[in-house]
């Protein structure tokens, strides 16, 4: 992995933000992943719209990971390529680890929905360990991307530079995917966060799409928290 321990350094000691190409989307993972973690511990395994509606957010998780992973492929790990050759090796690596845990996690799923209900009990628990393995490695290898990376990143890209590649991706991403990692993105972000991604979007994005947005993550949100960016946007 050929990251520079002082471009490490750098990152740690640097005073004014950058562009993150991580930060957002991580938050959105790591909810996600959490509240599906959660979810499969506490399932109701005989009951079977429970199990088939829990189950289906395990589906959906893994639908959004390998999106993720192949979104970061092509356009994060191109941008590092491009310009520090080898620096991603390690994580692309683990990547392909990822797409073979999320295969393993998918036989999982499908073996609890065809299961006799005597024997639920025991799959369940299996795609909850597995599911918990894959979620440990998915928090570090974020934070491996959110520091090694990043000081790649930094070090090689402007900010602008960096902006056009996270246009890139979210131009990339189809309407109701990128209605799905809203769902999670903006409920995860604090205030300002929530208020700059949504402020941007209300500036530039048609009204159609901004009004979908705002519907989907308000449900998702206190009162409070609804107060605070409604009064940002205004």
């Amino acid at each position: 992995m050929n990251i520079d321990k002082q471009e490490l350094k750098n990152v740690a000691e640097a005073g004014t933000p950058r562009m993150d190409l991580y930060g957002g989307i991580h938050k959105a993972l790591r909810a996600l992943m959490a509240d599906t973690l959660v979810a499969v511990g506490r399932m109701d395994s005989t009951d079977d719209l429970e199990l088939a509606r829990t189950t289906e957010r395990v589906l959906e998780l893994l639908d959004f990971c390998t999106m993720h992973l192949t979104k970061e492929n092509t356009y994060v790990h191109a941008a590092m390529e491009a310009r520090a050759p080898g620096a991603s090796e390690a994580i692309a690596h683990e990547h392909e680890d990822h797409v073979r845990h999320i295969d393993a996690l998918s036989h999982d799923v499908a073996a609890l929905r065809s299961a006799p209900a005597a024997q639920r009990h025991a799959l369940q628990h299996e795609l909850y360990a597995d599911l918990g393995l894959f979620v440990a490695e998915n928090l570090q290898h974020m934070r491996v991307e959110e520091t090694a990376h990043n000081a790649v990143l930094w070090a090689r890209y402007t900010d602008a530079e960096l902006m056009a590649i996270h246009d890139k991706i979210v131009a990339s991403i189809p309407p109701d995917q990128m209605l799905f990692a809203a769902r999670w993105l903006v409920p995860a972000m604090c205030p300002v966060e929530r208020a700059g991604l949504l402020g941007g979007m209300k500036a530039h994005a048609p009204a159609p799409v901004f009004e979908a947005v705002m519907a989907t993550v308000k449900p998702h949100l206190t009162a409070i928290e609804w107060a605070k960016l409604e009064n940002a946007l205004a």
